[in-house]
């Protein structure tokens, strides 16, 4: 709701929206909404972005995108962006809801992790993951946001956060800044899973974040795996087009900090076991 609001309060018909082929929906929708034209340009392609610019070189526009994507667990090029979003005028919005209290020094998310937080003119983000609660949040101009209050639909016409849901983000917050700790165990255990998968086989996305996509290819294997997981008590989302394109179905392994190196030693067995099971690999290939 957060990103439809923003987008379609800031952007209307006379706009252009720049707008990353993987992004949310929450995204799109907020494209849709606001009227403007949205021109989608290649998956983290600047060079593609830079040419669909200079088609409309006299229209205000607004570049957006996801800095940690949720699928996949790649980072946008959060520095070629701003590089972009400067050369041309254009606004640039991130969406930090995966990255939140995950990356970053002080858990500021991808921007802080680039060092490029001034060169990012909107923000927004979740309570509902890292910070343990729910509803979205903006970052921005004290005008930004004073405008938004006024004129953002999602945000006038909805129920305002429960004080109990806050109280939780604020506590989550001060766990995120106090216990850096937490986001070097996710990412080392992040990174020794990833490399257990790939040692057994597997096709895995080698992106160095959390989430974890084992690419298996079609929807029916998705999804059989993803319930043989849940029979032995890990809980594994299958993601099938349209989500991704046809041909890619996978696996999303999204992990936390207080999953233990016993919970994974035991995942990547029984993953493995079921992949063999499936057809989906054969013999590992290293020892793990």
């Amino acid at each position: 709701m957060a990103n439809a609001g923003v987008i379609s309060s800031v952007a209307d018909k006379n706009w252009v929206i720049y707008s990353d082929r993987l992004n949310h929906a929450s995204i799109i929708d907020g494209c849709r909404l606001s009227g403007a034209q949205t021109v989608v340009y290649e998956h983290g392609d600047v060079n593609d972005l830079e040419n669909k610019i200079r088609r409309y070189p006299s229209k205000q526009g607004l570049i957006v995108t996801d800095a940690l994507f949720s699928v996949d667990g790649d980072l946008a090029p959060l520095p070629a962006l701003v590089a972009t979003a400067r050369r041309h005028g254009l606004l640039l919005m991130v969406d930090e809801a995966h990255a939140t209290g995950v990356l970053g020094k002080n858990g500021g998310g991808a921007a802080e992790l680039f060092g490029i937080k001034d060169g990012i003119d909107i923000s927004t983000g979740t309570f509902s993951k890292a910070l343990a609660s729910e509803g979205g949040f903006v970052a921005g101009s004290a005008a930004l946001i004073d405008y938004l209050i006024n004129t953002a639909r999602s945000f006038i016409f909805s129920t305002a956060m429960p004080p109990a849901g806050a109280a939780v983000s604020l506590a989550a917050l001060d766990i995120v800044r106090t216990e850096p700790q937490r986001r070097s165990t996710l990412m080392e255990r992040a990174a020794w899973l990833r490399d257990s998968l790939g040692r057994a086989g597997f096709d895995v996305a080698n992106h160095p974040t959390q989430i974890i996509s084992l690419i298996l290819g079609e929807p029916r294997t998705a999804t059989t795996f993803s319930d043989r997981l849940m029979e032995k008590g890990i809980f594994v989302t299958a993601i099938r087009p349209p989500t991704v394109p046809a041909g890619t179905s996978r696996l999303r392994i999204s992990l936390m900090a207080t999953h233990t190196r016993a919970d994974l030693e035991y995942a990547a067995s029984e993953i493995t076991a079921v992949g063999r099971e499936l057809g989906v690999i054969g013999r590992e290939k290293v020892s793990t």
